[in-house]
Protein backbone atom coordinates (compact mmCIF):
# COMPACT_ATOMS: atom_id res chain seq x y z
CA UNK A 1 0.00 0.00 0.00
CA UNK A 2 2.81 2.05 0.97
CA UNK A 3 4.41 1.51 -2.45
CA UNK A 4 1.10 2.25 -4.20
CA UNK A 5 0.41 5.84 -2.49
CA UNK A 6 4.21 6.58 -3.62
CA UNK A 7 3.75 6.12 -7.33
CA UNK A 8 0.55 7.88 -6.68
CA UNK A 9 2.04 10.63 -5.04
CA UNK A 10 4.73 10.98 -7.99
CA UNK A 11 2.28 10.93 -10.83
CA UNK A 12 0.52 13.52 -9.09
CA UNK A 13 3.41 15.65 -8.36
CA UNK A 14 4.93 15.37 -11.86
CA UNK A 15 2.60 18.05 -13.60
CA UNK A 16 3.44 20.34 -11.29
CA UNK A 17 7.17 19.81 -11.39
CA UNK A 18 6.88 20.26 -15.40
CA UNK A 19 4.74 23.58 -14.57
CA UNK A 20 7.42 24.47 -11.95
CA UNK A 21 10.29 23.80 -14.31
CA UNK A 22 8.54 25.29 -17.66
CA UNK A 23 8.36 28.90 -15.79
CA UNK A 24 11.65 29.12 -15.32
CA UNK A 25 13.02 28.51 -19.06
CA UNK A 26 13.43 31.43 -21.32
CA UNK A 27 10.16 31.94 -23.90
CA UNK A 28 12.60 30.88 -26.95
CA UNK A 29 13.37 27.33 -24.81
CA UNK A 30 9.69 27.32 -24.57
CA UNK A 31 8.47 27.90 -28.00
CA UNK A 32 10.83 25.52 -29.32
CA UNK A 33 9.56 23.14 -27.07
CA UNK A 34 6.03 23.02 -27.82
CA UNK A 35 5.78 24.93 -30.64
CA UNK A 36 8.31 23.65 -32.91
CA UNK A 37 7.55 19.79 -32.38
CA UNK A 38 3.52 20.85 -33.00
CA UNK A 39 4.24 21.86 -36.09
CA UNK A 40 6.42 19.30 -36.84
CA UNK A 41 3.78 16.59 -35.97
CA UNK A 42 6.31 15.52 -33.24
CA UNK A 43 5.39 14.31 -29.70
CA UNK A 44 6.35 17.58 -27.71
CA UNK A 45 9.85 17.61 -25.96
CA UNK A 46 9.39 17.91 -22.17
CA UNK A 47 12.67 18.75 -20.40
CA UNK A 48 13.34 18.13 -16.66
CA UNK A 49 15.15 20.63 -16.41
CA UNK A 50 15.87 24.27 -18.26
CA UNK A 51 18.69 24.60 -20.24
CA UNK A 52 19.31 27.81 -19.28
CA UNK A 53 17.22 29.21 -15.48
CA UNK A 54 15.41 32.24 -16.46
CA UNK A 55 13.11 34.51 -14.19
CA UNK A 56 12.08 36.74 -17.29
CA UNK A 57 8.32 35.39 -17.18
CA UNK A 58 7.90 36.04 -13.36
CA UNK A 59 9.19 39.68 -14.08
CA UNK A 60 6.89 40.07 -17.04
CA UNK A 61 3.67 39.03 -14.93
CA UNK A 62 4.92 40.96 -11.86
CA UNK A 63 6.23 44.54 -13.25
CA UNK A 64 4.72 44.57 -16.73
CA UNK A 65 1.36 43.14 -17.02
CA UNK A 66 -0.56 45.10 -14.66
CA UNK A 67 -3.84 43.26 -15.07
CA UNK A 68 -2.35 40.18 -13.74
CA UNK A 69 -1.65 42.23 -10.20
CA UNK A 70 -5.15 43.72 -9.93
CA UNK A 71 -7.06 40.22 -11.10
CA UNK A 72 -4.78 38.98 -8.43
CA UNK A 73 -5.83 41.52 -5.54
CA UNK A 74 -9.19 41.02 -6.35
CA UNK A 75 -9.10 37.59 -5.80
CA UNK A 76 -7.69 38.79 -2.12
CA UNK A 77 -10.77 41.07 -1.96
CA UNK A 78 -13.24 37.94 -3.00
CA UNK A 79 -11.71 35.19 -1.43
CA UNK A 80 -11.02 37.15 2.15
CA UNK A 81 -14.12 38.18 3.26
CA UNK A 82 -16.00 34.95 2.49
CA UNK A 83 -13.28 33.17 4.68
CA UNK A 84 -14.02 35.49 7.64
CA UNK A 85 -17.83 35.30 6.75
CA UNK A 86 -18.10 31.91 6.31
CA UNK A 87 -15.90 30.73 9.23
CA UNK A 88 -18.32 33.45 11.96
CA UNK A 89 -21.61 32.20 10.54
CA UNK A 90 -20.90 28.62 10.55
CA UNK A 91 -19.16 28.93 13.81
CA UNK A 92 -22.25 30.34 15.60
CA UNK A 93 -24.96 28.31 13.53
CA UNK A 94 -23.19 24.85 14.54
CA UNK A 95 -22.84 26.13 18.37
CA UNK A 96 -26.60 26.56 18.04
CA UNK A 97 -27.44 23.14 15.88
CA UNK A 98 -25.23 21.18 18.47
CA UNK A 99 -25.38 22.60 22.12
CA UNK A 100 -28.92 23.99 22.05
CA UNK A 101 -32.40 21.61 21.65
CA UNK A 102 -35.20 24.11 20.29
CA UNK A 103 -38.12 23.16 18.03
CA UNK A 104 -37.28 21.90 14.55
CA UNK A 105 -33.64 22.14 15.06
CA UNK A 106 -33.30 19.00 13.49
CA UNK A 107 -35.96 19.68 10.61
CA UNK A 108 -33.86 22.74 10.01
CA UNK A 109 -30.59 20.73 10.12
CA UNK A 110 -32.20 18.26 7.28
CA UNK A 111 -32.70 21.49 4.94
CA UNK A 112 -29.06 22.89 5.49
CA UNK A 113 -27.81 18.91 4.40
CA UNK A 114 -30.48 19.25 1.30
CA UNK A 115 -29.17 22.74 -0.19
CA UNK A 116 -25.70 20.99 0.42
CA UNK A 117 -26.12 18.08 -1.55
CA UNK A 118 -27.56 20.20 -4.43
CA UNK A 119 -25.62 20.60 -7.49
CA UNK A 120 -23.59 24.06 -7.43
CA UNK A 121 -25.23 24.66 -11.00
CA UNK A 122 -29.10 24.36 -9.20
CA UNK A 123 -28.10 27.33 -6.76
CA UNK A 124 -26.51 29.33 -9.41
CA UNK A 125 -29.77 30.72 -10.88
CA UNK A 126 -31.28 31.87 -7.63
CA UNK A 127 -28.66 33.50 -6.42
CA UNK A 128 -28.29 35.08 -9.76
CA UNK A 129 -31.80 36.42 -9.86
CA UNK A 130 -31.66 37.21 -6.22
CA UNK A 131 -28.51 39.31 -6.56
CA UNK A 132 -30.22 41.19 -9.51
CA UNK A 133 -33.42 41.81 -7.25
CA UNK A 134 -31.45 42.95 -4.38
CA UNK A 135 -29.23 45.13 -7.28
CA UNK A 136 -25.81 43.79 -6.27
CA UNK A 137 -25.04 42.34 -9.73
CA UNK A 138 -21.76 43.76 -10.84
CA UNK A 139 -20.38 44.49 -7.24
CA UNK A 140 -18.17 42.14 -4.93
CA UNK A 141 -21.04 41.37 -2.88
CA UNK A 142 -23.04 39.44 -5.88
CA UNK A 143 -20.31 36.45 -4.75
CA UNK A 144 -19.34 37.44 -1.35
CA UNK A 145 -22.90 36.89 0.15
CA UNK A 146 -23.83 33.75 -1.12
CA UNK A 147 -20.31 32.34 -0.15
CA UNK A 148 -20.62 33.71 3.46
CA UNK A 149 -24.05 31.62 4.04
CA UNK A 150 -23.08 28.21 3.10
CA UNK A 151 -24.24 24.99 4.64
CA UNK A 152 -21.05 23.05 4.26
CA UNK A 153 -19.43 25.09 6.63
CA UNK A 154 -22.59 24.95 9.23
CA UNK A 155 -22.64 21.05 8.61
CA UNK A 156 -18.76 20.46 9.06
CA UNK A 157 -18.35 22.47 12.53
CA UNK A 158 -21.63 21.30 13.62
CA UNK A 159 -20.20 17.36 13.02
CA UNK A 160 -17.10 18.28 14.89
CA UNK A 161 -19.00 20.88 17.78
CA UNK A 162 -21.32 17.56 18.48
CA UNK A 163 -18.61 15.84 19.97
CA UNK A 164 -18.15 18.46 23.12
CA UNK A 165 -19.58 17.17 25.97
CA UNK A 166 -22.25 19.22 27.16
CA UNK A 167 -20.82 18.81 31.29
CA UNK A 168 -18.40 21.76 30.13
CA UNK A 169 -21.46 24.20 29.29
CA UNK A 170 -23.04 23.26 32.23
CA UNK A 171 -19.95 23.67 34.27
CA UNK A 172 -19.64 26.98 33.16
CA UNK A 173 -23.02 28.50 33.56
CA UNK A 174 -22.79 27.35 37.08
CA UNK A 175 -20.21 29.74 36.92
CA UNK A 176 -22.16 32.55 35.96
CA UNK A 177 -20.90 32.66 31.88
CA UNK A 178 -23.61 33.80 29.64
CA UNK A 179 -23.73 32.18 26.02
CA UNK A 180 -21.13 34.37 24.31
CA UNK A 181 -18.41 33.86 26.94
CA UNK A 182 -19.02 30.09 26.25
CA UNK A 183 -19.03 30.57 22.91
CA UNK A 184 -15.86 32.17 22.61
CA UNK A 185 -13.93 30.85 25.73
CA UNK A 186 -14.84 27.38 25.44
CA UNK A 187 -16.43 26.19 22.30
CA UNK A 188 -14.09 28.07 19.83
CA UNK A 189 -10.92 27.00 21.61
CA UNK A 190 -12.09 23.25 21.56
CA UNK A 191 -12.92 23.80 17.87
CA UNK A 192 -10.05 25.32 16.41
CA UNK A 193 -9.19 22.31 14.39
CA UNK A 194 -12.61 21.60 12.52
CA UNK A 195 -12.57 25.74 12.48
CA UNK A 196 -9.12 25.84 10.87
CA UNK A 197 -9.92 22.62 8.31
CA UNK A 198 -13.09 25.12 7.49
CA UNK A 199 -10.89 27.95 6.73
CA UNK A 200 -8.80 25.71 4.27
CA UNK A 201 -11.28 24.11 2.32
CA UNK A 202 -12.73 27.74 2.12
CA UNK A 203 -9.94 29.31 0.98
CA UNK A 204 -9.01 27.13 -1.71
CA UNK A 205 -12.64 26.38 -2.88
CA UNK A 206 -13.06 30.13 -4.15
CA UNK A 207 -9.78 30.58 -4.83
CA UNK A 208 -10.44 28.57 -7.67
CA UNK A 209 -14.06 30.08 -8.39
CA UNK A 210 -14.43 30.25 -12.32
CA UNK A 211 -18.08 30.10 -12.69
CA UNK A 212 -19.56 32.72 -10.28
CA UNK A 213 -16.96 35.61 -11.28
CA UNK A 214 -18.09 34.79 -15.07
CA UNK A 215 -21.92 35.08 -14.79
CA UNK A 216 -21.95 37.76 -11.71
CA UNK A 217 -19.20 40.18 -12.77
CA UNK A 218 -19.51 41.59 -16.11
CA UNK A 219 -16.63 43.95 -15.42
CA UNK A 220 -13.57 42.19 -16.69
CA UNK A 221 -11.24 44.43 -14.28
CA UNK A 222 -13.01 42.96 -10.71
CA UNK A 223 -12.76 39.47 -11.89
CA UNK A 224 -10.25 37.31 -9.70
CA UNK A 225 -7.02 35.49 -10.54
CA UNK A 226 -8.67 32.35 -11.20
CA UNK A 227 -10.18 33.87 -14.57
CA UNK A 228 -6.72 34.97 -15.80
CA UNK A 229 -5.15 32.23 -16.92
CA UNK A 230 -7.89 31.46 -19.75
CA UNK A 231 -7.20 34.64 -20.82
CA UNK A 232 -3.33 34.31 -21.78
CA UNK A 233 -2.78 34.35 -25.67
CA UNK A 234 -2.09 31.19 -26.98
CA UNK A 235 2.36 31.78 -28.28
CA UNK A 236 2.57 32.79 -24.41
CA UNK A 237 3.17 29.58 -22.97
CA UNK A 238 5.52 31.17 -20.69
CA UNK A 239 3.74 33.75 -19.15
CA UNK A 240 0.99 30.83 -18.58
CA UNK A 241 3.05 28.53 -16.27
CA UNK A 242 4.56 31.04 -14.05
CA UNK A 243 0.59 32.65 -13.97
CA UNK A 244 0.53 29.55 -12.56
CA UNK A 245 3.06 28.50 -10.32
CA UNK A 246 2.32 32.09 -8.60
CA UNK A 247 -1.63 31.12 -8.60
CA UNK A 248 -0.77 27.81 -6.60
CA UNK A 249 1.39 29.82 -3.86
CA UNK A 250 -1.28 30.87 -1.70
CA UNK A 251 -2.79 27.70 -1.35
CA UNK A 252 0.42 26.13 -0.87
CA UNK A 253 1.70 28.04 1.47
CA UNK A 254 -1.94 28.08 4.01
CA UNK A 255 -1.77 23.91 3.45
CA UNK A 256 1.54 23.38 4.35
CA UNK A 257 0.97 25.77 7.39
CA UNK A 258 -2.01 24.12 8.36
CA UNK A 259 -1.58 20.67 7.20
CA UNK A 260 -2.35 19.34 10.62
CA UNK A 261 -4.97 21.26 11.65
CA UNK A 262 -6.38 20.40 8.43
CA UNK A 263 -6.15 16.46 9.10
CA UNK A 264 -7.51 16.69 12.36
CA UNK A 265 -10.32 18.58 12.07
CA UNK A 266 -11.11 16.33 8.99
CA UNK A 267 -11.08 13.19 10.88
CA UNK A 268 -12.67 14.43 14.10
CA UNK A 269 -15.57 15.69 12.29
CA UNK A 270 -16.00 12.51 10.78
CA UNK A 271 -15.47 10.20 13.57
CA UNK A 272 -17.82 12.42 15.82
CA UNK A 273 -20.07 13.09 13.46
Amino acid sequence: MTVILVVLAILMLIPLYFTLSNSLMTEAEIQFNYSLGATANEYLQLKWIPDWVSLEQYKTLLFDRLQFLIMFWNSVLLVVPIVLGQVAVAAMAAFAFSQFSFLGRDSLFFLYIITMLMPFQVTLVPNYLAMDWLGLLDSRLSIILPGIFSAFGVFLVRQFMIGIPRTYLEAAQMDGAGYWTIFTRIIIPMSKPGIAALTILVFIDYWNMVEQPLIFLHDAYMRPLSIYLAQINEGEFGLAFAAAVLYMLPMLFIFLYAENDLIEGIQLSGVKG
